[in-house]
């Protein structure tokens, strides 16, 4: 017998789709994790950006956990898409240490909101050490600046842990004050 027969060249067919869809599955898996893995630098950037101008504002820092503005953010953009501008806008002209906190707590949610999809910023004392959105607010714990998102499902709802919300993807120690 010379040649192929029918059988066998269906089964070469069949093998050959398994292949490409296998391909084409691995070439989804790659994009989605490029994704996170893009999401996950802009929440690096913008936890690393604030705690620096956390460090550079010593003055505010330095105030009781209850004065410090810093502290008091608690940033969910799904909740507050447009958050108000501060009085002052400290790009170019000269503001005190409590208009240029104001700015800087501005421009995080601002980042927050354009760079992650219903992202969430936080700022507390926590010494925990553990992704998550409470805070073990003791008086010596360093501030830590957490920031994440709310993935989505394939079928485009929002993706939730067994706890029913999402952790942070991003702890960063801005250091203990006082």
């Amino acid at each position: 017998m010379r040649g192929f027969t029918l059988l066998e060249i269906l089964i070469a067919v069949l093998l050959l789709a398994v292949g490409i869809v296998g391909g084409v599955a691995m070439q989804l898996a790659a994009l989605r994790m490029r994704h996170q893995a893009s999401l996950l630098s802009q929440a690096t950037y913008v936890a690393a950006g604030l705690a620096e101008r956390m460090r550079a504002n010593a003055t505010q820092m330095h105030l009781a956990d209850g004065a410090n503005p810093y502290l008091m953010l608690d940033y969910d953009a799904l909740a507050e898409p447009d958050p108000p501008a501060p009085s002052a806008l400290c790009y170019g002209g000269a503001c005190d240490s409590a208009q240029l906190a104001m700015f800087d707590l501005y421009e995080a949610k601002i980042q927050v909101g354009q760079y992650l999809p219903a992202g969430r910023i936080l700022v507390c004392r926590d010494g925990s050490g553990k992704l998550a959105w409470t805070c073990g607010g003791a008086a010596g714990a360093p501030v830590v600046v957490k920031v994440g998102w709310r993935g989505k499902n394939p079928d485009g709802t929002l993706r939730k842990d067994v706890g029913g919300g999402y952790a942070p993807a991003v702890a960063m120690m801005v250091g203990a004050t006082r």
